[in-house]
């Protein structure tokens, strides 16, 4: 396409030199202004006015794609965000209504009754196991009629039938600060030993003047200029006892 282009316009720029009044029509948006020279212009010029026009050409060709790509790109990452926003909010609304077999569905209505687990929400929106078998629907049937004819284990299977959790089971502390505190231990493990694999082969030696006799040897010398006598390092050494006061 480009080349084409630039073959359309080098002819229309070849007819320019010899007919000074012909207008160019450019593919653009504006109207490039008219190149005029004498017949008598040397050849010379007239072909810098030519690869200067070539070149102006070009540049407004990969202007346009530089543009066009800029705008694409910005689509597909807009339409990408959008897309991964919606399986986000998806997949969580489907965790959240997951049945008694824990099977997460592709989509969820957010429109239906939702069930969860919440000490501040007592009753939700529709029961645990919504999908009942023969036996379940005997003793929903026997659940209709007087309470005192149902034993305690079918009492806490109607129970489990409505809900999932009890209270208990849901204020029942974790062992998630376990895993915590393990991989706590485990992080200064590792720093420990990068640390110390750093101070054996990486570091260079301590020098000389972090040794105690060097420092002693600086202690004394700053006794001996009597360094800050007055409220400083000298004003707390005795020199008539030789110790510190």
């Amino acid at each position: 396409m480009l080349s084409q282009i630039v073959y359309l316009h080098w002819l229309s720029f070849s007819k320019l030199s010899h007919t000074p009044s012909l207008p160019i029509a450019l593919p653009f948006s504006h109207q490039e202004p008219k190149l005029r020279h004498s017949n008598s212009a040397p050849k010379q010029a007239i072909a810098e006015e030519r690869v200067h026009f070539l070149i102006h050409i070009v540049f407004l060709k990969v202007q346009s794609l530089s543009t066009n790509m800029l705008h694409l790109t910005k689509g597909r990452v807009g339409c990408l965000l959008s897309k991964r926003a919606v399986v986000g909010l998806t997949n969580s609304g489907a965790r959240m209504s997951s049945h008694s077999h824990h099977e997460v569905s592709d989509q969820v209505d957010m429109s239906q009754p939702m069930y969860w687990d919440r000490l501040d929400t007592p009753l939700p929106d529709r029961a645990w196991n919504d999908v009942l078998d023969s036996k379940d629907k005997s003793l929903k049937e026997k659940e209709k009629g007087p309470w005192t004819a149902l034993s305690k284990e079918e009492k806490i299977a109607l129970y489990r039938l409505k809900f999932n959790h009890t209270y208990p089971e849901m204020k029942r502390p974790s062992h998630e600060w376990k895993t915590v505190i393990g991989g706590m231990f485990i992080f200064f493990g590792i720093t420990g030993l990068v640390v110390f694999w750093q101070g054996h082969y990486v570091y260079p030696p301590q020098p000389h003047t972090f040794g105690e006799e060097w420092q002693a040897k600086q202690i004394q010398r700053m006794l001996d200029m009597r360094v800050n006598p007055i409220e400083g390092f000298s004003a707390k050494w005795d020199y008539k006892n030789k110790q510190w006061k």
